[in-house]
C-alpha cells in the first residue's frame, strides 16, 4: 500500500537552512550597524517620565506588541498602540511626558501618519526605526535607527522574515540595555512574573517557610525531643542553645544511629552538629538543590545570628513547581 504522507525531502532542509543562514547574517549586520543612535534612544527612554508607546503597522505591530511585553516586564513603562485605531481616538493614550517608538521597515507606513503628527505637534520624543535611509518616519523621528539593508529570507524577497527578525533584536537589546542601566534584579522580576516555572524559580525561602520550627535544648530529653518531632511532622527537630542559637538537628537518620540506647540520651547526644542551614532571602531553588545534593528532605531557616526562624520542607518546593 502506498503512503500518503509527504516526505521531507533535501529540498526542503536547504531552505530551512538558507532562511536561519540568512537571518544569522543580518543580526550580524545589525550588532555592526549599531551605533550612536542606539545609545541616543535609550538615553531618551531613560528620560522619560511616562511610558514607552510603541506602535507599527502588520508585521511590525505584531513586533511591536512582543517589544512592550518585554520592556514591562523588564522595569521599563509601555505600552502598544495600534496605528489605525490611533487615528480614531487612541492618540489621547499618548501623552506629553510619554516617548514613542515607531516601527516600519518602509518608514513610509500610510496607518503611521497620524501618530508621527501627534508627536511633532505636541513635541513628544519620537524614535523612528526603518530599513530604508531617508524615509518619512526617519526624517521625521528625533532618533533614527537604520536597520541594515540585508535581503528577506524568501528568494522574492517580499516577505518581512529577516527586517522582522532584525525588529525584534534590537528590542530586545534596548530592553536588557534598559534592564542593565537600572540595575533590574531577579527579585523585581519575579514581582513581575508571579504565575508559571519561572515565578516559581525565583521564589525565596521566606515566601515558602513556615514559622514553627520544633525546637529543644541540648538538655532536653529524647523521649521529649520525640513528641516534639512528631507533632511538628516535619521528620526532624532543631537544638538550640541557651541564646537560641542552632547547634544541631536532629533526623531519622540520628534515631536509627543510636537505637540500642535512645531513649536514655539527651538530644545533645544525639544530634548532628552544624546542621546545613537556609536563609529567608535565599532562592527557593538554591535550598532544593542543597536539599537535594545532602540528600535531606528538610532545612531549618536562620536569621543572621544563626537563630532559627523556620524550617522548609523539600515538598513545600515541589508543590510550588520549584525544581
Amino acid at each position: 500500500m502506498t503512503s500518503s504522507r509527504t516526505e521531507v525531502g533535501p529540498g526542503h532542509l536547504s531552505v530551512g537552512r538558507r532562511v536561519l543562514r540568512r537571518e544569522a547574517e543580518a543580526l550580524s549586520m545589525l550588532e555592526a550597524a549599531l551605533g550612536e543612535s542606539f545609545v541616543q534612544a535609550i538615553e531618551l527612554i531613560l528620560q522619560a517620565k511616562g511610558r514607552v508607546v510603541v506602535s507599527g503597522m502588520g508585521k511590525s505591530g505584531h513586533i511591536a506588541r512582543k517589544i512592550v511585553a518585554t520592556f514591562a516586564s523588564t522595569g521599563t513603562p509601555a505600552q502598544f498602540v495600534h496605528p489605525a485605531e490611533a487615528s480614531h481616538g487612541d492618540l489621547g493614550m499618548v501623552t506629553p511626558a510619554d516617548i514613542l517608538l515607531v516601527l516600519s521597515n518602509s518608514g513610509e507606513t500610510p496607518e503611521l501618519a497620524d501618530i508621527v503628527a501627534h508627536s511633532r505637534r505636541f513635541s513628544i520624543p519620537l524614535i523612528g526605526v526603518a530599513g530604508r535611509e531617508g524615509s518619512t518616519l526617519l526624517r521625521e523621528a528625533d532618533v533614527a535607527i537604520l536597520l541594515p539593508a540585508a535581503p528577506e529570507a524568501c528568494e522574492q524577497g517580499i516577505v518581512p522574515t529577516t527586517s522582522t527578525t532584525m525588529t525584534l533584536a534590537l528590542g530586545d537589546a534596548m530592553a536588557i540595555a534598559l534592564m542593565e542601566h537600572r540595575a533590574f534584579s531577579p527579585e523585581q522580576f519575579r514581582v513581575f512574573h508571579p504565575g508559571g516555572k519561572l515565578g516559581a524559580r525565583l521564589l525565596h525561602v521566606r515566601n515558602l517557610m513556615h514559622d514553627d520550627a520544633p525546637l529543644v535544648t541540648p538538655e532536653t530529653p529524647m523521649t521529649e525531643a520525640l513528641l516534639t518531632m512528631t507533632r511538628a511532622g516535619y521528620g526532624m527537630v532543631g537544638v538550640t542553645d541557651a541564646e537560641g542559637r542552632l547547634q544541631g538537628v536532629i533526623t531519622d537518620g540520628d534515631l536509627r544511629r543510636h537505637m540500642a540506647q535512645l531513649m536514655s540520651l539527651t538530644a545533645a547526644e544525639v544530634m548532628t552538629r552544624n546542621p546545613r542551614s537556609t536563609s529567608a532571602s535565599d532562592l527557593a531553588v538554591e535550598a532544593l538543590a542543597l536539599m537535594n545534593d545532602k540528600k535531606i528532605t528538610c532545612l531549618i531557616v536562620t536569621d543572621e545570628e544563626n537563630r532559627p526562624i523556620g524550617v522548609l520542607h523539600i515538598h513545600d518546593c515541589l508543590r510550588a513547581g520549584v525544581a
